[in-house]
Parts: structure tokens; sequence; C-alpha cells
């Protein structure tokens, strides 16, 4: 568990809205783990967005009917925990989730524009070492807040989280992009990508407490208000970016994309193009086609 200084407990205690976004945007800006194995002085990821919804937000509860009904709510996820760390009856009078936005930096997503069968080696990494990251970012989160007193959990570390299969492809019982959308980070893109002020090319990571933060506002009444084609009928340039013919005007085929990816990485095997100067493509394949050299990019795009 993380020990506080007297002052940072001050700011906390002072503002815990801000000392909170001001600690997930220092352990990007300083983590030594938000590196390339290959470049150590550049950054994974850049500087991110962090908002924050109300638990029992009734998107929650909705979200059983729109993913499945084993996508679990905020105040399910802190019961959970109770449950099985044994811990007793807590305070759950006020439950809120922090979301964040890791932007892919400039670098990467221009690494990608220039691939058109599989995924550059600075992507995968990013897909995957910015993955670890994340992980390690959320573990950080969850001490400071239990160091002040409160519960903490990072639902894709719990035990309990999970893959779904369904006929249209894998689901999970949280959804990071769900919960950045109830957070005002975003909307829902044709690629079933999550479009952000920061762009596509993006990662989000999340921890729900029962200390009570300040709710950011959703800037949009509508899922798929940030996507030109959802919103006005217009661009569809991530379907002509996807290698694996994934996307169509109907939206995104989750097997045809992973069936490609696990081709892909067969390929590359067989033709012992794993390894790009001394340093491997990881075992799990990213893609990031339909985030690069698209209008949303880096933005939400006006037309």
């Amino acid at each position: 568990m993380i020990c506080l200084t007297p002052s940072k407990q001050k700011q906390f205690q002072t503002n815990p809205g801000i000392f909170i976004v001001k600690a997930v945007r220092d352990y990007i800006a300083r983590s030594p783990d938000n590196r390339f194995d290959f470049s150590p002085d550049e950054p994974i990821w850049d500087e991110p967005l962090v908002a924050c919804a109300n638990g029992d937000d009734p998107l929650f509860q909705e979200y059983k009917t729109v993913i499945g009904e084993y996508h679990v709510t905020p105040r399910e996820v802190l019961e959970m925990y109770l449950k099985t760390g044994g811990l007793g009856k807590k305070d759950l009078s006020r439950i809120s989730v922090i979301s964040w936005v890791l932007p892919s930096t400039t670098k990467t997503r221009f690494s990608m524009k220039e691939e058109t069968t599989v995924c550059s080696l600075r992507w995968n990494h990013t897909r995957l070492k910015g993955q670890e990251v994340n992980y390690r970012l959320e573990r950080y989160v969850v001490s400071l807040l239990e160091s002040m007193g409160y519960l903490a959990v990072a639902p894709d570390l719990a035990k309990w989280w999970s893959m779904i299969e369904e006929p249209n492809g894998k689901s999970c019982r949280w959804s990071q992009r769900h919960v950045g959308y109830a957070a005002g980070l975003g909307t829902f893109s044709l690629s079933d990508g999550f479009i952000t002020p920061k762009g596509i090319a993006i990662r989000l990571g999340s921890v729900v407490t029962n200390l009570a933060l300040p709710i950011t506002p959703r800037p949009y009444s509508d899922y798929r208000a940030n996507c030109l084609f959802l919103r006005q009928g217009g661009c569809g340039k991530c379907i002509s970016r996807c290698p694996a013919q994934a996307i169509s005007e109907k939206g995104h085929d989750k097997n045809k994309c992973e069936l490609y990816l696990k081709a892909m990485k067969q390929n590359l095997e067989k033709s012992g193009q794993l390894a790009v100067n001394g340093f491997l493509y990881t075992d799990i394949l990213g893609c990031g086609f339909c985030q690069t050299d698209v209008p949303c990019e880096n933005c939400i795009p006006l037309s």
C-alpha cells in the first residue's frame, strides 16, 4: 500500500477529484514502465484524459440489456469484492467509477499509416506492453485509494473478470468502452472503436471506488455522436482501411477480425519475421488499421 506524505494527504482531502486526475497523469508522465523497450526515451502513451461516472447511473443497469446480463454494474463490483474478501459491511452509499483514456503517440500512429497487412512493431508493443502499463496504473490508483481508507477495485484485474463467447464475437463482463461512455469520455464508432477528444487510437482503464467524486458531464446524448459515418452517413474510411474486410456499413465483424489476426501471426512465424531489429512481435498481434489514417485518429472529426 502507498504511504502518502502529509502534504499529499491534504491535497487529497481538499479536492479528491483533482488529486486523482493529477495522480493518473503523473504516473503516465513519470513511470519508467511507460517506455518502449527499443526506444527507452519515448513514452508509449501520451497524457491521459480522466473522467468520473456515478456508479449508480442507470446506464450501467441498461448495459445488462445492451451488452448482456453477465455485464456487472459498479455496485455489483464492490459487493462481490466485499463478499469474496470477507471484509464485512462497508459504506456503499456513494459509488464512483474513475475512467481514463491513454492516447497513442503521434509516432506510433504514423507508423501504422505505412502498413497495409500487419501492424507495425511499435503499434504491437503499444497494444501489449502498453496494456501492462495500463494494468499497473490501475493497481496504482487502487493502492492510492486504499491508502486513504476507501474501497477500490480494478474490474479487469478481478478474479471474476472473464471473456464471454457470443455468436458475433467475444465480449466481457466489464466493458471499458461502455464505462468510458458513461463517464463522458467518448462515443462508439462504426468499427466498434471508441472515439474520444484524443481520437480513437487509445486504450481505456478504470477503477471502481466508494469515494464520492464529482461526476463528469456527458457532452453527448447519442452513443454514435462522434462517428462521422454513424452521425451523418459520411466517411466510412475505416471500411477501406481494414485488411480483413471485417468492417462494412453494417458494422464490425469480430470473428473475421480475430481470424485475420491469427492468420497474420502464422504467416509471420512461417516467414521468420516475428523478430524485427532484435525485438519480437508479441504472441498476440494487435491491429489498428481502423484506428489510424482515419479522420477520428486523434480527434473528434467535425465533418
